[in-house]
């Protein structure tokens, strides 16, 4: 194990006591919740692919420095939260159910960008 670290040098943040199982948890949760999307989705594909990228950095290391190094994407701390927003947003996603087929046919032009003048 390395270094503990003291602070994160972010106002608020405090140093997460077991980082690598927490996130290994989170990883987890949200690829269950992943699971019960159906394979189509491009929400359910592109999540799972960076989970399943982050998670395998998990495996191959130990050391909380090497994960937020290999992972890039902040603190190990930041990382957690990224992953619990994660987590909430594959929740939601799971009751909206984007996948599925609008109820009504959108109004003329709203997909179009940029917007057309008409």
């Amino acid at each position: 194990m390395g270094i503990l670290k003291k602070t994160t040098g972010l106002m608020g943040l405090a140093v997460a006591q077991n980082p690598h199982h927490t996130l290994g948890a989170l990883y987890g949760k949200i690829l269950r919740t992943l699971q019960k999307m159906p394979e189509s989705s491009v929400y359910r594909r592109y999540t799972e692919q960076i989970v399943r990228e982050r998670a395998a950095v998990l495996t191959q290391t130990k050391d909380v420095y090497e994960i937020e190094l290999k992972i890039n994407c902040g603190q190990a701390e930041e990382l957690i939260i990224q992953a619990e927003n994660e987590l909430n947003l594959a929740r939601k996603m799971l009751n909206w159910k984007p996948w599925e087929e609008l109820i009504s046919k959108p109004p003329k032009g709203q997909w179009d960008w940029p917007p057309v003048k008409g």
